[in-house]
């Protein structure tokens, strides 16, 4: 069976975004990429770009499932609100789109990949490079959107495997 997600990690600035295709325990890399906002513009015109690019995304690739990157910390409330409403509006455009959407913590999401709960950006971003074949590492935030689209397959396989949805 054939399952195609796409992974967001989520950002009022950059949100990385990467599409993910598994057959078996074959993955295969279709696409990533970064929606950047400009920080002079504001909230709603950055957070209204998040939405019209990943649904472009969305369009372009044809993902079954989404997998979203929740939060962890903020160094401060504000920034958490801030990244709570990227998080929105990306929620929104996967349910828009008619996408099923799970939520994974930073520690599953790097569980997952790396094997370790604590590992760097760094480690995450070679890991994915190596389980993708890709020549080079993706940009941080496509790269941490693929982890995301990675674990969300493993774990959604292992789910089916199991008898449940997944």
């Amino acid at each position: 069976m054939r399952l195609r997600a796409a992974g967001i990690d989520p950002g009022t600035g950059r949100t990385g975004y990467g599409v993910v295709e598994i057959e078996g325990n074959r993955l295969r890399h279709v696409a990533h990429g970064v929606i950047v906002t400009r920080a002079a513009d504001g909230l709603p015109e950055r957070l209204g770009r998040i939405y019209a690019g990943l649904l472009e995304v969305f369009e372009a690739y044809a993902p079954a499932e989404v997998g979203v990157e929740g939060i962890f910390h903020a160094r401060n409330a504000r920034s958490a609100l801030t990244l709570g409403h990227a998080r929105g509006a990306a929620l929104l455009a996967a349910h828009q789109a008619g996408l099923r959407v799970v939520e994974y913590s930073p520690m599953q999401v790097k569980l997952a990949v790396v094997g370790y709960g604590a590992a760097d950006k760094r480690q995450v971003q070679e890991m994915v490079r190596r389980l993708l074949g890709l020549g080079r590492a993706a940009p941080v935030d496509a790269s941490d959107a693929l982890a995301v689209a990675i674990c969300h397959l493993q774990t959604a396989r292992t789910q089916r495997a199991l008898g449940g949805r997944g």
